[in-house]
């Protein structure tokens, strides 16, 4: 009966990404014979994520490599400003300003723009913030490459952010190369994490799913870790098959200052689906969230970028084979 579920759902997702497309999001493709990407574009007006969550730019409901497939819609209902109506390797920055402004002032989300505070609570990711400027995206394509290029300026932060998509020549590889420039007079401090939502080959999570870290874990704020999931050594495996509204979550620990903690294998037994995602910066948190039709390792690095100064930072999707196991 999960099985059948699990059909239902995606059939469901299917008939609301037709009703979606029958008006077309503005959109691009690029390929490299072994990968192909289909992304929204970020537009103030037309986009299809257009949420206070999210970077705007190289959201993905296709990702295919090699007869394999990582994108698709993994949730049920749909809205543009919905936090999490996103699919793909999406990134979220922490917000600048919020703290300071008051009820109706502004604050800063990086890849999304100048958003309004609505009273005196905390922030929320899970709230939508209406976005009172969105600054001036850039793109530019070539058949296996896109680069988005966000610019605000604003009396509180501005920047400059450039986010490379580059699909390698010749091999079942994905980069993700940013930059951010503060051309602003404060300095940017924040943390950005990837919310790797994959749905792997369609198949619901649960046992023949791995994850893989190069440290031993431990784990704290977990959620579901022990009935659904349980720990081993230095990897994630799963107990039984998720359904309906569950989910797993927990904080993981164990890893150290260096960029080569941040080295993470999603491995699937059942097709022989895999990837490995890697960073040029150290872990500033690990996070791993997973519901019925998707399994996210969510890796955060910090930074801080004085007035005038660049950071950049790239992380590197590498697809490959597992082998199938019964």
């Amino acid at each position: 009966m999960k099985k059948v579920r699990y059909i239902i759902l995606f059939l469901l997702s299917g008939l609301a990404i037709y009703a979606m497309e029958t008006k077309p999001f503005p959109e691009a493709e690029i390929s490299n014979g072994i990968i192909h990407a289909r992304l929204y574009l970020p537009d103030a007006k037309d986009g299809y994520y257009r949420g206070s969550r999210f970077d705007w730019s190289g959201v993905m409901p296709e990702l295919s490599v090699g007869g394999h497939t990582w994108g698709g819609q993994w949730f049920e209902k749909y809205s543009p400003t919905l936090h999490d109506a996103i699919m793909g390797p999406v990134e979220s920055f922490s917000p600048l300003g919020y703290e300071e402004a008051a009820a109706g002032g502004h604050f800063v989300g990086i890849g999304i723009g100048v958003l309004t505070r609505k009273d005196g609570s905390r922030y929320s990711p899970f709230r939508y913030y209406e976005v009172a400027d969105p600054g001036k995206w850039k793109i530019k394509q070539n058949k296996d490459v896109i680069s988005f290029h966000h610019t605000l300026t604003d009396t509180t932060y501005a920047y400059e952010y450039e986010k490379t998509i580059r699909l390698v020549k010749g091999k079942a590889v994905m980069v993700l190369e940013h930059s951010l420039k503060n051309t602003g007079s404060r300095t940017i401090e924040t943390d950005v994490y990837d919310h790797n939502l994959f749905v792997a080959d369609k198949q619901p999570t649960g046992p023949g799913f791995l994850m893989k870290f190069p440290f031993g874990l431990t784990t704290e704020e977990a959620r579901g870790v022990g009935e659904m999931a349980e720990i081993r050594g230095d990897s994630i495996v799963f107990k039984r098959e998720l359904a309906g509204k569950e989910s797993v979550y927990a904080v993981l620990h164990g890893y150290g200052n260096e960029a080569k903690d941040y080295d993470i294998r999603l491995e699937n037994y059942v097709t022989g689906a895999a990837v490995r995602i890697t960073c040029d910066q150290p872990l500033s948190k690990m996070v791993f969230w997973g519901c019925a039709t998707t399994l996210c390792p969510e890796p955060y690095i910090r930074m801080k970028v004085n007035p005038g100064e660049e950071f950049s930072w790239k992380i590197s999707y590498e697809f490959y084979s597992c082998g199938i196991r019964n």
